[in-house]
């Protein structure tokens, strides 16, 4: 999972190094792959390129609309 993360989100390249800011980021970045298999994606790659596309549809995919 680490290395889908460096790959995915450009962890490496974060500027976010201080305070509890890297934690709450790697939390909001683990919660993402999950989200999408729980609501059925199989390849989470396309899951997170379509999500991207429009804010709202991450609301919908964690029912909070």
């Amino acid at each position: 999972m680490a290395r889908f993360r460096q790959v995915a989100w450009s962890e490496d390249a974060s500027r976010v190094r201080t305070g509890n800011a890297p934690r709450a980021m790697a939390s909001l970045r683990n919660l993402a792959p999950g989200a999408l298999r729980l609501a059925g994606r199989t390849n989470i790659a396309t899951g997170l390129r379509h999500h991207v596309r429009d804010a709202t549809r991450a609301l919908v995919t964690l029912d909070i609309t």
